[in-house]
């Protein structure tokens, strides 16, 4: 085996290795309690495929192997050290975050969604992130408001 291809085999294990960090927005970090146990939950899963990692012999396996797990280390360790968790709204008069928005499109569709934190934010479960334009929008206000979102409305219908 020539020295040029072990160089070149080590060049590439190591580039699979550094993994660009996860994107943190700058929001302050808002979650529910099912949201700070996700990240813990996610946080522990990444330690363990870590150490899984960790028992491969193949060193240049074991490195791209623990790629993955080490950003999301990083990424998880951070999200839960930074989370704010928000108790439920004790008042549904206005919308606040934890709440479950039902609303009406201009073009009549009805949607409900619940407003919770970045990282536990999935729109197929019908929850929204509190920095997403419709919650930005819908924050603050009432049953019966129309709030404008670009050049659309939504009519809240509800809020629990």
């Amino acid at each position: 085996m020539s020295v040029a291809f072990v160089k070149e085999e080590s060049a590439e294990a190591a580039s699979e290795t550094i993994l660009p960090a996860r994107p943190i927005s700058d929001r302050i970090n808002f979650v529910t309690e099912l949201g700070l146990q996700m990240l813990q939950e996610k946080l522990a899963d990444a330690q363990r495929a870590l150490e899984a990692a960790n028992l491969l012999e193949d060193v240049n396996e074991r490195r791209r192997q623990s790629a993955v797990p080490l950003r999301d280390i990083r990424y998880y360790a951070q999200r839960v050290e930074t989370a704010r968790v928000s108790l439920p709204p004790s008042s549904h008069d206005v919308v606040a975050f934890g709440h479950t928005v039902r609303f009406e499109r201009d073009d009549g569709r009805v949607q409900t969604y619940r407003i919770v934190g970045e990282d536990e934010a999935d729109p197929s479960r019908s929850t929204i992130s509190h920095g997403s334009p419709v919650a930005v929008a819908l924050m603050g206000k009432a049953v019966g408001d129309i709030v404008q979102i670009g050049s659309k409305s939504l009519e809240i219908l509800s809020i629990s």
